[in-house]
């Protein structure tokens, strides 16, 4: 049935030229545009995922700002280390040179102090927009990340930088009140590991007793080795009933003809033999052997600290060394501003320690401030036992002096380099010290330009792989919202000829009435 009223050709022809028209639109608009989702209109679910993920590439492109300045930081620190830690090895060899006795020593003394200022000089140049790692002990923290979880939740990752102090700063002591009694921490191995209880430092010597035991002379071939610091002397009985007197006569001979360094040999009313040793760092042994050829076998002497506990084959005593050895606890750790002091002859000396710095650190830095001192006839070593213990041994050659230790919290931590400003090779005490001191403070510079490359080292990988995430993001991005334009081409040129077909078919439908009107012609 034909209607000159409702065309429904016309109407089919004409929401095909819309539908047609609608969809060349959206190609034209993709082809001038580029994406395929241009707007939340197009698609709301893949626009507002392609906008979070734009937002996390701009977010990257600051993090990775952040990085290169953190990375020109960190390498300007770095190259400080490196370069202190040559002028600290300059240092060393000038030290070295002092050892001598016949050079002068204030010439190399004006040439340290010269070094140590260009020390301290590159040091507080080492800033890069203000901000110097080897100064202080306060980590620095570089933005290295947006990390976004599944439920969307942002958080920031960052690359700790951790200061390394190489100043030379004495820091602030932290005994007195309002402190935690760090006391404990200092342990007297004499007394079983207890709390440090004091003592007098002074050149006295230590002793061991050679006690003669026989009571009824030595038989003929009776004969005792005494091996002290592995040197041995011998007595062999020539003929029955030797008296102890000649026996300890002998051997006090051929034990002063050891002519050994700081050990000394006597004999006493007693008719003992007193072994003496003033070593400072080194305990001593006094080792007895034996040998009875027959007769009555008495022919026996033995090594004591005290009374003789009955006559044996072997027999050893041990000199303990004159230096006084301070411990340090291994049940406790070290905590920033833990200020640990010595009191020698009533003046105190401290260090206090830093950002994770060790019982070790302590010690030497110690150690350091004592050697600075120059106190008369006073020398010091640090000592680290096979299982780790770590002990301070201070040493007396002049008058007695008292020795007292305490420990407190709150102090303000010592630089790095401290002591280097104490430096003074122009006494033979001062040049000893100074080349045992010289290389705790070139190993603080080693570690410290160690762990400025590490952190470099990390910051450039991050870095680079948040370049690439960038890359990645774009790439993601583009999948989702860019159009493709060799189908767009396609799709244009098919449109084309869809929309000319289907204004022609409009054309068409409406010519249709007129068809109707010639039947009433």
């Amino acid at each position: 049935m034909s209607s000159i009223l409702t065309n429904t050709s016309a109407m089919v022809a004409l929401q095909t030229l819309k539908s047609v028209n609608s969809n060349l639109q959206q190609t034209q608009s993709e082809i001038s545009t580029g994406k395929s989702v241009a707007s939340a209109r197009d698609n709301s679910a893949v626009w507002a995922i392609s906008k979070v993920m734009e937002s996390d590439v701009k977010g990257f492109q600051a993090i990775s700002e952040s990085l290169s300045l953190g990375e020109s930081t960190v390498a300007v620190a770095r190259n400080a280390a490196e370069t202190v830690t040559d002028l600290l090895t300059e240092v060393k060899g000038k030290i070295v040179a002092a050892q001598e006795e016949n050079v002068d020593r204030a010439k190399i003394q004006t040439d340290i102090d010269a070094l140590r200022d260009q020390i301290s000089s590159v040091v507080g140049a080492a800033q890069f927009n203000g901000l110097n790692l080897v100064q202080g002990t306060e980590d620095v923290n570089v933005l290295s990340s947006l990390d976004r979880s599944s439920s969307g939740d942002i958080s920031a990752s960052n690359i700790t930088v951790a200061r390394q102090d190489l100043t030379s700063s004495v820091g602030t002591n932290g005994v007195g009140t309002g402190g935690t009694d760090l006391s404990g921490q200092i342990l007297d191995a004499a007394t079983g590991g207890s709390t440090y209880g004091g003592a007098t430092l002074s050149a006295t010597g230590n002793t061991a007793v050679i006690e003669f035991a026989q009571t009824n002379g030595w038989d003929t071939g009776d004969s005792t080795t005494i091996s002290v610091a592995g040197q041995n002397v011998t007595y062999t009985a020539a003929a029955d009933d030797q008296s102890e007197t000649n026996a300890r006569d002998a051997l006090l001979l051929s034990l002063q003809a050891l002519d050994l360094e700081d050990v000394t040999f006597a004999s006493n009313a007693t008719n003992q033999i007193v072994v003496t040793s003033t070593r400072a760092f080194e305990s001593l042994d006094v080792n007895i052997t034996d040998t009875v050829s027959g007769g009555d076998g008495n022919a026996f002497i033995q090594a004591v600290n005290g009374a003789p506990t009955g006559n044996t084959t072997t027999e050893t005593a041990s000199i303990s060394q004159r230096a006084e050895e301070v411990f340090f606890t291994s049940g406790a750790t070290v905590a920033e501003g833990n200020s640990y002091q010595a009191s020698i002859g009533g003046e105190a000396y401290f260090y206090t320690a830093g950002k994770g710095e060790t019982f070790e650190d302590v010690a030497r830095g110690l150690k350091t401030a004592i050697d600075s001192a120059g106190i008369e006839g006073v020398t010091t070593k640090v000592e680290i036992a096979d299982d780790g213990a770590v002990s301070l041994k201070i040493d007396n050659s002049g008058s007695d002096l008292g020795l007292t230790t305490a420990a407190m919290d709150g102090g303000t931590a010592s630089g790095g380099l401290f002591g280097l400003d104490a430096i003074d090779v122009t006494t033979n005490a001062g040049a000893d010290s100074a080349l045992d001191n010289i290389e705790t403070l070139i190993q603080t510079s080693i570690d410290a330009a160690a762990s400025f490359g590490s952190a470099e080292g990390r910051i450039e990988t991050q870095s680079n792989f948040v370049s690439k995430l960038m890359d990645s993001l774009t790439a993601g991005i583009g999948t989702l919202v860019d159009a493709d334009m060799e189908e767009a081409s396609a799709r244009l040129q098919a449109l084309q000829v869809q929309q000319q077909l289907a204004t022609q078919s409009l054309s068409i439908a409406n010519q249709a009435p007129q068809n109707i009107l010639s039947l009433f012609r």
